[in-house]
């Protein structure tokens, strides 16, 4: 795995790509652009293209990820165009880094039908990659269920892309709090997951992880990220992960909690062991 973290881009896309390389990451997640708001980003495309031409030449993976608001379960009208205004401004910016593609969450709908959601959610998907004509994917992440019991399992993440228009173009992301916070990984069952996700097609598809230890327990439904080892997680599961064929050559990012003036250094050091010992 290629393991990295999440960086600022403060100074620019080209920046934050050797800003990681510097901590020791081969990958690297960034924010194109305000991650509390959906407004659209001129953004410097020599700059992006430059992050680009740097990843190419040091072996380096980018993904990006959406702004918070993002919600792809959003229904038709004017809330549901600006998501997809802002998703296809995301995708055009993480094209000219060269990234992989763009993370998004799976979605957040709290109607009174839920079939509805997943009905928002195919629709804003394909309602954006109609538009879209470029390399970068969108990614789905799972979801802890903190904010509605959706987007936690295989079958509603697979089930999602197949219904979709262009599923060439949609992948996913797997976040490790996220899975064990749902319940879909327990910590010590991962043969149990990768067997299912085999199965039901995801680990095909699968393109990027967010490794994030968990604050709380599995089945606590709780997005709190810990430190990797430091959490309800521990260091061996992450062990027998990182020793699947499913995830070799994938990004592997770090979401996890860092003190300020410090970096993800000595965290990425730490993957890079545990990788390259045998599971207990």
């Amino acid at each position: 795995m290629l393991f990295g973290a999440h960086v600022s881009i403060r100074h620019g896309y080209a920046e934050a790509a050797k800003l990681a390389r510097r901590i020791g990451g081969r990958s690297f997640q960034y924010f194109p652009k305000n991650p509390r708001s959906l407004a659209l980003k001129s953004f410097d495309r020599r700059d992006a293209e430059s992050c680009a031409a740097f990843c190419r030449e040091h072996g380096m993976q980018s993904i990006a990820h959406t702004p918070y608001p993002t919600n792809l379960a959003a229904d038709a009208g004017e809330r549901r165009s600006v998501v997809v205004r802002s998703l296809l401004n995301d995708l055009e910016i993480a094209d000219a880094c060269g990234s992989v593609g763009v993370i998004v969450h799976f979605g957040i709908y709290k109607g009174a039908e839920p079939l509805d959601g997943y009905k928002n959610i195919v629709a804003t998907l394909n309602e954006v990659l109609r538009s879209w004509s470029g390399s970068a994917m969108l990614l789905i992440e799972n979801q802890s269920g903190e904010h509605a019991r959706m987007g936690m399992t295989f079958e509603e993440l697979v089930g999602v892309r197949n219904l979709c228009a262009k599923p060439e173009l949609v992948g996913f992301c797997l976040d490790t709090c996220h899975a064990f916070a749902s319940g879909l990984w327990s910590g010590n069952d991962w043969d149990e997951v990768e067997a299912k996700g085999v199965s039901l097609g995801y680990f095909e598809h699968l393109k990027a992880i967010h490794l994030n230890d968990s604050v709380y327990p599995s089945r606590s439904y709780k997005d709190r990220h810990a430190n990797i080892g430091k959490g309800e997680i521990g260091a061996e599961p992450f062990r027998r992960l990182f020793a699947s064929r499913y995830v070799q050559s994938l990004p592997g990012v770090l979401e996890t909690p860092v003190a300020e003036g410090r970096s993800h250094a000595e965290e990425i050091a730490f993957l890079n062991e545990l990788a390259s010992s045998r599971p207990g």
